[in-house]
């Protein structure tokens, strides 16, 4: 089933966002995406609501979430004071090992740890976790911003749509040999991920339906939506940096 923009505006007529949310159809009723801010997001799908990454932005009017995906341990993706905003009490939050870790207690139970490759479902969601890392950009050579096997990208199963979050990472091979992806949210920031022109053949590797460039302070969305010009991947540029500073740590 081919999806519809809810908001056909002509780009040319736009700044960098064209909507506040969007849908993507799917079996049970569409799946609402609400951006928040650089990483943090909220999906809506048959009464279900997930958060990703509630750690920036204004968490205010976000709806309670009934389960939260976290992908990393950088302060821009873990943030036990966001999550708490969001968190349907009880809900299940899904994050890696070392995301864990520096959360202590500062995120009650239910915590559900997956490792790179595992899948299961969680709060009647299907959920898998992919890899997201650095292959060469780090703070200095021989370092990496992200680690293989630390953080979380995730699929997670809607209304028979798989919808995938890749948090902060290069074009790994893991994720060329994705396969039937209907919604992607891709990074394209520097240093810590890839630029525009870079994540656009990552995405041509495996052939979203749809992909949103997501955490790309910095960078040009539009450069991304180009290069993926004639490819049948619709691209769909959001609102994501709302008018607020930039938080201390990784832009």
């Amino acid at each position: 089933m081919r999806t519809i923009l809810t908001l056909a505006l002509p780009m040319a007529l736009l700044p960098a966002a064209v909507a506040a949310q969007n849908t993507v159809a799917a079996s049970g009723g569409d799946i609402t995406v609400t951006p928040i801010q650089h990483a943090t997001l909220q999906i809506e799908h048959a009464g279900k609501v997930i958060a990703v990454d509630p750690a920036q932005g204004d968490l205010s009017k976000a709806k309670p979430a009934d389960l939260v995906l976290v992908t990393d341990i950088h302060g821009d993706h873990l943030s036990p004071e966001g999550l708490a905003k969001v968190r349907r009490q009880g809900a299940p939050v899904v994050m890696p090992a070392a995301a864990r870790e520096k959360a202590g207690d500062a995120v009650p139970a239910p915590i559900e740890t997956l490792a790179n490759g595992e899948r299961k479902t969680i709060a009647g969601m299907q959920v898998e976790a992919v890899p997201m890392y650095n292959l060469q950009r780090g703070p200095e050579p021989g370092q990496l911003f992200h680690t293989k096997g630390r953080g979380n990208g995730y699929i997670v199963t809607l209304g028979g749509q798989r919808v995938y979050f890749a948090g902060d990472t290069e074009c790994v091979p893991e994720i060329k040999a994705l396969e039937n992806i209907d919604v992607a949210f891709v990074p394209m920031n520097l240093p810590y991920t890839m630029p525009p022109a870079e994540a656009a053949e990552c995405v041509k590797a495996f052939r979203p339906r749809i992909v949103y460039p997501y955490h790309f302070r910095g960078q040009d969305p539009k450069a991304f939506q180009k290069a993926l010009e004639g490819s049948g991947v619709e691209v769909r540029i959001l609102d994501w940096y709302p008018s607020a500073p930039a938080p201390s740590g990784q832009p």
